[in-house]
């Protein structure tokens, strides 16, 4: 019974797995909160799949794939922004343009070069293989990210729920956006090497949905969120290693039925207190 308990822990590629769980579940989950305030969940979906293209012309120009994945992530949310404000094209509606075209980009890239850069970890991650450069990249990232968003964590609130309050205030508004985007696309770039493009979305959405229907402070929001994705991480580590399972698609089912269970719960309560009344 021991073996089963421990043997994960023993192997040094999991313990990497348990490292890397542990270090982006805490700016994935606090973002989460924001984004689904702010009904930016679309724009997490964006801004991880428009970051392809970004990591392509990086490995051709030899420079750190991270730096060519901020560059694009960064370009994306910008132009979306910006077409979102200067046309009659709604944002959601410009984003779903904005993150297919750079998506298909990226791959046209990919495609048309000989490369040895395997684009199955980049779009589905490989917890499995992350080494001790991939850890130290990702927690001087999380651990900035996490940072600015527990100090500015009021004016991000402010500004997620009413920028106009927020502009009366003094707050810099156009800072806190684009600040927002800028966060945004380093957490997306510290989670490329966990669970990739397209499964990063999960971590930067869910944890905040699950906490928003178990609280309703949002300090208390920032917490749930915190513990709910760091759980659902490790366990989903752990899990994977005993049902022999890709560790990142394994962590996204537990924060969906983690999230199920939540609303199963808020809809039982909501029922309950209409009978009382």
């Amino acid at each position: 019974m021991m073996d089963f308990w421990l043997m994960p822990f023993q192997l040094g590629f999991m313990q990497h797995a348990f490292w890397i769980a542990a270090i982006v579940s805490v700016p994935t989950a606090l973002l989460s909160c924001f984004l689904v305030l702010k009904g930016w969940a679309l724009m997490g979906d964006a801004v991880s799949h428009a970051v392809l293209p970004g990591i392509v012309l990086a490995y051709i120009l030899g420079i750190p794939l991270i730096i060519g994945a901020f560059v694009a992530g960064m370009l994306t949310a910008v132009a979306t922004g910006y077409l979102a404000e200067n046309s009659r094209v709604k944002q959601d509606t410009v984003m779903g343009v904005v993150f297919s075209g750079m998506f298909g980009l990226g791959f046209v890239l990919y495609v048309g070069l000989q490369t040895n850069v395997h684009l199955d970890h980049i779009l589905f991650g490989n917890m499995l293989g992350v080494g001790s450069e991939d850890l130290w990249t990702a927690g001087v990232i999380s651990a900035g990210v996490s940072l600015v968003l527990m100090l500015k964590w009021k004016d991000f609130m402010l500004h997620a729920f009413d920028p106009a309050q927020a502009r009366v205030t003094g707050l810099p508004v156009a800072m806190l956006h684009y600040g927002l985007l800028a966060i945004l696309s380093l957490t997306i770039v510290a989670t490329l090497s966990a669970t990739g493009l397209i499964l990063a979305v999960g971590l930067l959405i869910t944890p905040g949905a699950i906490a928003f229907l178990v609280v309703r402070r949002f300090d208390l929001m920032l917490v749930v969120a915190v513990c709910v994705c760091m759980a659902s991480m490790l366990g989903g580590v752990f899990l994977s290693f005993h049902l022999d399972s890709a560790p990142a698609p394994t962590i996204v089912l537990i924060l969906t039925a983690l999230f199920i269970l939540a609303f199963v719960r808020r809809s039982i309560l909501t029922r309950r207190t209409s009978n009382m009344v």
